[in-house]
């Protein structure tokens, strides 16, 4: 049996969608690993977690800019991390 004869706009557009798809996992796989970093650096506390928590709200906007996941998902995301910093910041002072 012959294989199909494509168009050359639909090899193009499948071209597109391979490198779309991967550019877009590469954003959300860098939000995710960057988002749980920030919560480890929020549990062990630390003058560092304030950098780190820094580096995965940019990588949230990164990804959100790049489409990989929602802007309004990059914004809950990055008031979660922010709340959870300000409220493991208020447990070290009170004590």
């Amino acid at each position: 049996m012959a294989t199909k004869k494509r168009k050359r706009s639909a090899l193009k557009r499948i071209r597109q969608t391979q490198r779309r798809t991967t550019v877009k996992t590469i954003g959300r796989s860098a939000a995710r690993t960057a988002v749980r970093a920030a919560r480890e650096a929020i549990a062990k506390g630390g003058e560092a977690a304030s950098d780190v928590i820094a580096a995965a709200a940019s990588a949230l906007d990164r990804a959100a800019k790049r489409g990989a996941i929602h802007k309004n998902s990059a914004r809950r995301r990055r008031g979660r991390i922010a709340k959870a910093a300000a409220k493991s910041g208020k447990k070290k002072t009170s004590t």
